[in-house]
């Protein structure tokens, strides 16, 4: 066979790429080697990925006890369809299968309410737990701010710059016009209980101090707080020891209480009808005839007017039902007899009923009447077009309860007049067709509350509401809680504690309104301490004369540690303010005690011990100075002279150059202390007071010793005996330096080292000043001076090695660095 040629190869190699090409419909592609290598890496790193992923889960798996092959097989033949799957019908006849039908439907169903009860419990206890961790969260954070966060908004106080806004102290008065006239009247009350004297009624001082500030709506919720305050010289709150909240609770309480928001009312609707009946007497005709008959006749033909269903008129044309229901609704009973009587049929029914009423002391209609005013009410009068009669009867039987009568009762005062006339004693078991007092409470503050009556921007609604039904804590909380009205909202609650109707929860550290479980839904308690607090901070630097009279009002309230409010706040107040010369008093050198702010109420309260309690609080946070000026203003001598040498002990070595420093101020007020005790008699211990003139002793060697007046520091040093200055005084001044205050031992090493300085100098002094040419005569005698030097410097070491003392370890060394200069 022939050898190949190019021609040939090039033959081969085409048959080849012909046959290649028509294999298959696989698309031609071309690649370069640089193409199919970074491919064929991509291909390795998927499937050593996945590879890689299996291993790990197998290694996971396996340590487990678990074999990821078997698992895998076992997952892909479950399947959830079968079990979800709604289960066939069965014929009846088919039993075998029917029954076991219906075991699967009963087991399907069984886990099906477990599952969904489980559910239910697990998310009420999530639930009631986590408003269990929210309720302690802000209860925290109410007594870490005083008060609701609400209370605390950054609003700029108003401060008007007249003369009656000046404080008495020098500063410019955080108060308002309106604050500076109630803390007059605050201060006047409390001034009278001091001097005991006759106290004025604080709400009615109130209640008159806001009758100047030309405010209707102010004026209006004082005169219905004290409207209702008059059930407290009435005799219902006679017991001071009970709970206010258990007495309002009682049924002769809560009747008095109804009554007086009735008559509150009434008055008021009268007062409406004289005024609206003045300016249309063309329309009211009503002449000049006393009384509330034609009174309300004028009102009604200025009020009624063409309104459909009014059939039954008097005899004078009048719309009958309307003269009734307004008649009522003013409060006098008579004149609704009267306005029945005129009618052109006869009325007995109902006379008879306004009769029962007008005998009744709780103005309501006994058993028997009520009846047939709920009989005849159902039978015929419920259908009746007439919405007056309708109400008429709605209020004496307490008929339809769940009908507010809107068409007549269009505002806050009209719905809560016919509520109150509703009301009914509280059954044990609670009824749906009656209405009784705790029920109308959680009505107006929960179930409409402030959305409902718009109380941001008609606050005097809601709070009549709230007061109106004895709700006085949460109206109070309401008002403060607006800027406009935080001044009178405070000293509303302060009038009705001095009258004790306030509800006051059992700890001053609560929350501003509390929820107390012992007390009926829905009553509040009301933290009056906490409340002052809130309001005096915004004046209590800049007047604190005003602040501590607020204080003095809780005088009566238990705190912590045997102290009351009134105490506690004061304690709080001035260690916070340091205003402790302005309101505590302080001490002069040459006139004695110079009485403070609080002197004002030293019968009321003890005054030192107070003093007393406040130093230890600024020793405890290290204000040593601040501390001892204050026990030297209640008489502690002994602590005043502890504190004092335990300062001065940490600066008495210190140089005094500093005028300002802390040294030169203790020296100055050891100085006066020292001036004002020398010749009297203090309640010191003697090793105290040893201590204090020893430190006196040291102040002035030092001193000394820094101005270089060397010979006057030994002598002063020798008299104190702290240091031996011949060999026969070293036994007893080691024994003795076992019997030294704490204060003076620390000071030795100071000592030691300023003595040792003081002979190194005197030797270098002494060795400088002799000369070459001097006598034989004059050697020996400096020779004798250098000697003793010597000698006391080496006394100086040893005593420092024998004293029982462990002295900082640089001061031997120093000690005997330069005792060998010497040598």
């Amino acid at each position: 066979m022939a050898e190949a040629d190019f021609s040939d190869l090039v033959y081969e190699a085409e048959q080849l790429a012909s046959e290649f090409e028509g294999i298959g419909d696989l698309p031609k592609v071309e690649r370069s080697l640089k193409q199919i290598l970074e491919e064929s890496q991509t291909l390795w790193s998927r499937v050593t990925a996945t590879g890689a992923q299996d291993i790990q889960a197998n290694l996971l798996l396996g340590t487990k006890g678990l074999d990821l092959p078997q698992v895998t097989q076992k997952l892909q033949i479950l399947s959830s369809r079968k079990t979800f799957e709604p289960l066939d019908p069965i014929p009846v006849t088919d039993i075998q299968n029917f029954l076991k039908n219906e075991s699967e439907n009963a087991i399907l169903q069984l886990i099906e309410s477990t599952n969904k009860s489980t559910f239910d419990s697990v998310e009420k206890l999530h639930t009631r737990k986590l408003f269990e961790e929210w309720g302690n969260h802000k209860i925290n954070l109410m007594n870490s701010l005083l008060g609701y966060s609400k209370e605390i908004v950054d609003v700029p106080l108003r401060r008007e710059r007249t003369v009656l806004n000046e404080s008495l102290f020098g500063m410019q008065s955080s108060l308002s016009q309106e604050d500076i006239a109630y803390a007059q009247c605050l201060i006047e009350y409390n001034n009278a209980d001091i001097q005991r004297i006759e106290k004025p009624n604080i709400l009615k001082q109130f209640s008159q101090t806001a009758e100047k500030f030309n405010n209707q709506k102010i004026n209006e919720m004082w005169k219905m707080l004290r409207f209702m305050a008059e059930l407290r010289p009435s005799g219902v709150f006679c017991d001071d020891e009970e709970d206010i909240l258990a007495v309002r609770s009682r049924k002769v309480a809560q009747d008095a209480m109804i009554r007086q928001a009735l008559a509150y009312l009434e008055q008021r609707y009268k007062e409406y009808m004289t005024s609206a009946v003045a300016y249309n007497r063309n329309t009211a005709r009503i002449g000049g005839i006393p009384g509330t008959f034609p009174l309300v006749s004028g009102f009604v033909r200025i009020k009624v007017r063409n309104e459909p269903g009014l059939d039954e008129t008097t005899k004078d044309g009048i719309p009958l039902w309307p003269l009734v229901y307004y008649c009522l609704r003013c409060g006098d009973i008579p004149a609704a007899i009267q306005a029945l009587e005129q009618s052109g049929k006869p009325k007995n029914e109902m006379i008879s009923a306004l009769s029962d009423l007008l005998e009744s002391p709780s103005r309501h209609l006994s058993l028997e009447k009520e009846k047939e005013v709920k009989d005849i009410y159902r039978r015929v009068v419920r259908s009746s077009p007439d919405p007056y009669k309708r109400a008429v009867y709605c209020i004496l039987g307490s008929c339809d309860i769940h009908d507010d009568h809107r068409q007549i009762a269009t505002t806050a005062d009209d719905y809560l007049w016919i509520k109150l006339w509703q009301l009914r004693e509280e059954e044990p078991e609670p009824m749906h067709d009656s209405i009784h007092y705790s029920l109308l409470q959680s009505l107006v503050l929960e179930e409409y509350g402030e959305s409902y009556y718009k109380a941001q921007e008609q606050p005097h609604v809601f709070f009549q509401m709230l007061v109106l039904t004895g709700q006085w804590e949460s109206a109070i909380d309401f008002l403060v809680r607006l800027e406009k009205f935080k001044a009178h909202g405070v000293h509303m609650a302060i009038a009705l504690y001095h009258l004790g109707l306030l509800a006051l929860p059992k700890s001053i550290n609560a929350p501003l309104l509390v929820i107390d479980e012992s007390d009926k839904p829905p009553m509040r308690r009301l933290n009056l301490p906490r409340l002052v607090l809130m309001y005096t901070r915004a004046f209590e630097n800049s007047d604190p004369k005003e602040t501590l009279h607020y204080y003095y009002t809780l005088r009566k309230l238990p705190a912590n540690n045997d102290r009351n409010a009134f105490e506690t706040c004061i304690i709080n107040h001035v260690v916070e303010n340091k205003q402790y010369d302005l309101i505590l008093g302080r001490v002069d050198p040459y006139s004695g005690v110079v009485p403070g702010l609080l002197s004002i109420f030293k019968d009321k309260i003890d005054l030192n011990k107070i003093i007393q309690s406040i130093a230890q609080i600024t020793e405890s946070r290290g204000l040593f100075e601040d501390a001892i000026k204050l026990y030297d203003l209640c008489g502690d001598h002994n602590k005043v002279l502890q504190l004092l040498n335990h300062q001065l002990s940490q600066y008495v070595s210190k140089s005094g150059i500093d005028l300002n420093s802390p040294r030169n101020r203790l020296v100055k007020l050891a100085t006066d202390l020292f001036s004002r005790y020398d010749g009297h008699e203090i309640n010191s211990t003697p090793a105290t007071l040893s201590c204090f003139c020893k430190m006196r002793e040291l102040i002035e060697f030092f001193d000394l010793y820094h101005l270089r007046e060397y010979e006057k520091a030994l002598d002063v040093i020798q008299r104190t005996g702290l240091i031996p200055m011949i060999a026969d005084d070293v036994e007893k001044t080691v024994s003795n330096f076992r019997l030294l205050d704490e204060c003076i031992s620390r000071n030795i090493p100071d000592i030691l080292l300023a003595m040792m300085n003081i002979y190194h100098s005197q030797y270098q002094k002494m060795r400088g000043s002799v000369k070459s040419g001097a006598t034989k005569l004059e050697d020996v005698a400096k020779s004798k001076q250098l000697s003793f030097i010597r000698e006391r410097a080496r006394l100086l070491t040893s005593f420092a090695g024998t004293i029982p003392y462990r002295m900082p370890g640089d001061t031997n060394s120093r000690l005997v660095h330069l005792e060998i200069m010497m040598t």
